[in-house]
């Protein structure tokens, strides 16, 4: 028998903590948080990590894993949710996945298997220095004479997506997909684009306010570097190329703001172009719990 598993998804800012919280609490649920910034200890405020007060005493999980100086393949945050969403379900609780990190939802959702490949720190090490001389559209060109459809199904201006793929396409494993141990449950929370934009506005000014420039600096003056795969994460990359001198504040937060509605705008694409998606405006995050809470009633019986 196949585990049911609900999925809250949407872009940046559009509430899905909130909602999340909410249906844990009506349906038994633990939450699993699929994001690709917040499995990082130290980076709170850039990555709108959750605060304990709102977790309102629901478990969640993949938050604050590892370091900020590690790398964490998609093939290995798939792993481990895989291993949380069995735990969840062995202890009678529903298992609840909240999320933007459009890759590893697909991955998960259709059993990506990422051919096994696992990470090969010398052939690594040569990708991260023909970057530094050769810059990032060089290793993509590869990567797209190698495998063509895997270069297409990723976000070609991110170092870590197109060095990850590169890897696989080298060593010839295959994204190939078996059949699922789950039965997803998939909800997509959606609002005005013009209102999300302007909540992402508010919310990197809200970030600035609450300390992010000087978060970056002491995970900085603690030793994780640049090129560090948590140093890749937008409002992380462009706070730290203005404590580098490069750009000035103003063009910092101009930056952040544009990158995340960039961000934004490419998750509402990876959501449509998803199937069986369930769409709910998220005008007043009580009925957007209670729409869900309809439609999963059915699901779990």
């Amino acid at each position: 028998m196949k585990t049911k598993v609900l999925f809250i998804l949407g872009p940046t800012a559009v509430g899905k903590t909130a909602v999340s919280v909410e249906v844990a609490k009506l349906f038994n649920g633990e939450i699993i948080s699929c994001d690709s910034v917040q499995i990082f200890k130290g980076l709170d405020i850039g990555s709108a990590k959750i605060k304990e007060e709102e977790k309102e005493g629901i478990p969640h999980h993949l938050i604050d894993i590892k370091e900020p100086t590690e790398t964490f393949t998609s093939f290995q945050f798939v792993e481990e949710m895989k291993k949380k969403i069995e735990g969840i379900a062995l202890r009678g609780k529903l298992p609840i996945v909240v999320g933007g990190t459009s890759l590893y939802v697909k991955s998960l959702i259709l059993n990506y298997n990422f051919g096994g490949v696992g990470v090969d720190d010398e052939f690594r090490k040569k990708l991260y220095k023909t970057l530094e001389e050769k810059g990032l559209e060089s290793l993509y060109e590869r990567l797209s004479e190698e495998d063509k459809k895997l270069a297409e199904e990723i976000d070609k201006n991110n170092p870590q997506r197109v060095i990850r793929a590169l890897e696989i396409a080298h060593f010839k494993g295959e994204k190939k997909t078996s059949e699922s141990e789950i039965e997803p449950l998939i909800f997509a929370l959606t609002v005005d684009r013009k209102v999300l934009y302007e909540r992402i506005n508010k919310r990197v000014d809200i970030m600035l306010k609450n300390g992010l420039v000087d978060e970056v600096k002491n995970l900085k003056d603690s030793g994780v570097l640049r090129s560090a795969q948590s140093m890749k994460a937008i409002g992380y990359k462009e706070v730290y190329s203005y404590l580098d001198g490069e750009i000035s504040y103003d063009k910092m937060v101009d930056e952040i703001k544009q990158h995340s509605r960039n961000y934004a705008k490419r998750q509402f694409t990876f959501l449509r172009g998803m199937e069986n998606v369930n769409y709910i405006e998220v005008e007043n995050v009580k009925e957007a719990v209670e729409e869900i809470a309809e439609k999963l009633e059915s699901f779990i019986k």
